[in-house]
């Protein structure tokens, strides 16, 4: 990609007197120039697509099945392919936003950048709350697997090791995440790697038991067994199960060859994970039907890999469920802090949260400011509905994500030149907005309340601290 000007000029001052930092005078493939220190692109294509992958394939997996079947039986599937359909087409515009405005910070900084700084700090806010919550979650849910891990070999605790262990590894990986995205970046490549391998194994041996070539097979129960209209609500449900393609955009400031890495780690990362997704209900609600996989709640998936290769199955389904929560966890930390590090850049939180360490190129307070209130609510083992309300504010900016973009083209600013263009325009951005508006209508009053509030404060703190600040670009 050759070198990319950028003329968005940010202006006006914080309530401690600090500007938003210029913007990069060029973007090259390999690092975003500025005058002062500044981020390198050190992760490709394989690694976004590990961010992504890695990010999506944890909830889905491991913990909506049971959950998914009672609520919609078999039609669990549909719900999954609604939630990956909206996923793809929230994913393509991103792409194209992406690639014209290659940045740490991903949907927050398109928002700022075409909508202006108030719907960017809303967004912006709500997605580092939401990502530190979304990793505590993760890592709570690492800590019950472990602690699952234990009990399967009859190895007793005197007391429970979930919350131990979430904080340990949330420290390590906060650690390691300081020490530079490279080692991060190979570390995630190792585990989805794993991962995928493991999955596919037990998957496909799912699917030829499913049809019966191991066994007699299985009769399909009545599809919408349920009704229709649990379909929807359970998609909204599992839509947990897609953050992880948008997480790549947040660290698109280190993608190497945005251009063509952006658009392939976020499109190809969710069709990869509703594949897994939709064969993994089929296979599950195969085995036990989805009256009795629905009992089995949280857990279901490991009494399917016992009922399919008994104990040591059981144990190795287990030992995905770790790589996957783990994995989760780690890109979520990192895209959080990217959040932080953007926000202060724009002068939307203090100047400090974006200092670059000058030995390993990361920013570490930004990275402090999102591992350490993660390990707070890693303590409190209480985060599920947060997780959930994550959900609500990645809707919210999935959604003005595809506004942005018909903004950007029906104005087409000199300084707008992505190298991947959505298809279809304007179509799939005008759907993929109505799409994620509309599916927050299916999800808990509780969720959608607490959302509402953490949007309130949001814009609140923004007219409190940086209600002169300017970030529009010049359109």
């Amino acid at each position: 990609m050759p070198e990319q000007p950028v003329d968005v000029g940010p202006g006006g001052e914080n309530v401690a007197g600090e500007a938003p930092a210029a913007e990069p005078e060029t973007v090259t493939d390999d690092a975003i120039l500025h005058d002062d220190v500044e981020l390198e692109r050190t992760i490709g294509l394989i690694g976004g697509l590990a961010i992504g992958i890695g990010t999506m394939i944890g909830a889905g997996i491991f913990v909506f099945p049971g959950l998914a079947a009672a609520s919609a039986g078999l039609a669990a599937t549909l719900s999954f392919a609604i939630g990956g359909l909206i996923a793809l087409l929230v994913a393509l515009p991103t792409s194209e936003l992406a690639t014209a405005m290659p940045r740490s910070g991903g949907g927050y900084y398109f928002i700022s950048r075409s909508m202006g700084t108030a719907y960017g700090a809303i967004v912006g806010l709500g997605l580092w709350l939401g990502l530190m919550f979304a990793s505590a979650f993760y890592l709570v849910g690492l800590g019950h697997y472990a602690s699952a891990v234990f009990a399967e070999l009859n190895i007793a605790l005197p007391v429970s090791p979930v919350i131990g262990i979430g904080l340990l590894f949330g420290a390590v990986l906060t650690a390691l995440s300081i020490g530079g995205t490279e080692n991060t970046a190979k570390l995630q490549n190792v585990v989805v790697g794993v991962l995928l391998v493991v999955l596919t194994v037990f998957l496909s041996y799912g699917v030829l038991d499913a049809v019966g070539v191991f066994g007699g097979g299985t009769v399909p129960e009545q599809f919408f067994s349920r009704g229709y209209f649990p379909v929807l609500t359970t998609a909204a449900l599992v839509f947990t199960s897609y953050l992880g393609f948008a997480q790549v955009a947040t660290v698109a400031g280190e993608i190497k060859q945005p251009g063509r890495n952006l658009p392939l780690a976020m499109v190809g990362s969710v069709l990869i994970v509703t594949l897994f997704y939709v064969v993994t209900i089929f296979v599950a609600t195969s085995a036990f039907g989805a009256e009795r996989l629905g009992e089995f709640g949280e857990t279901a998936m490991v009494e399917v890999a016992r009922d399919f290769l008994g104990l040591p199955g059981a144990v190795a389904i287990l030992g995905a469920g770790l790589l996957a929560t783990f994995s989760s966890a780690n890109a979520s930390i990192l895209s959080a802090s990217r959040a932080v590090y953007a926000l202060s850049r724009d002068a939307l939180l203090p100047r400090k949260a974006s200092k670059v360490n000058l030995r390993y190129g990361t920013p570490h307070v930004a990275l402090l400011a999102a591992g350490g209130p993660i390990l707070v609510l890693v303590a409190t083992g209480r985060v599920e509905l947060l997780a959930e309300v994550a959900s609500f504010l990645h809707l919210i900016m999935y959604g003005l994500m595809c506004v942005a973009l018909i903004v950007l083209r029906r104005r087409n600013p000199d300084w707008y030149s992505p190298s991947y263009r959505v298809p279809a325009y304007p179509v799939v951005p005008a759907v993929g907005a109505i799409a994620s508006f509309g599916l927050i209508a299916f999800m808990q009053p509780a969720s959608i309340g607490i959302g509402i509030m953490v949007m309130l404060a949001s814009y609140l703190w923004y007219r409190y601290y940086a209600g002169d600040v300017t970030l529009k670009g010049d359109l």
